[in-house]
């Protein structure tokens, strides 16, 4: 099974290049996870019209907030996946974000914010940040992710988007 990631699009519209993500670089997966900060009630609706799972971010509209939950956990290829955004500084954030899914017992946590990828354990549990997938003020951006599960294995890689 192998499930497509995205985060901090921090778009007010859908445009073409979220469009290539989805529909070309995070083609062929089964599943798709956005991990907040879409901006707009536009733009998920456009996500959830392509069959993404997202959750709301800090910069999301308050109609986001109310139209997809902090935090899910998904159920993917036997394995239980944490699905979150993140808040406050970078620094101890996979810490924070781990102390708040750890009673749910994810096999992986899927996280964004911060705005840089990451791939590792903490504490026993993998984490995966598919970093901003799109360039901006804030983000060296330009990334994305997938989460492949095989054989009860789960391996996750860093996708640049090129525009």
């Amino acid at each position: 099974m192998r499930i497509g990631v995205l985060s901090d699009t921090h778009l007010r519209n859908p445009d073409f290049w979220l469009d290539r993500i989805v529909d070309v670089i995070l083609a062929g997966s089964d599943m798709i996870l956005h991990a907040g900060d879409i901006v707009t009630i536009r733009v998920l609706e456009h996500l959830q019209e392509k069959g993404v799972i997202a959750v709301c971010g800090n910069m999301d509209d308050y109609d986001i907030m109310e139209a997809v939950p902090q935090t899910r956990i998904v159920a993917a290829g036997g394995k239980r996946i944490g699905l979150i955004h993140g808040w406050g500084s970078k620094q101890g954030l996979e810490e924070r974000i781990h102390a708040r899914l750890a009673p749910e017992q994810p096999d992986i946590i899927v996280y964004g914010h911060s705005h840089k990828p990451f791939w590792g354990k903490v504490h026993g549990i993998g984490m995966f940040n598919p970093g901003s997938a799109l360039r901006g003020p804030y983000s060296d951006g330009g990334t994305v992710g997938a989460i492949d599960i095989l054989d009860g294995r789960i391996e996750a890689k860093i996708l640049a988007v090129d525009k």
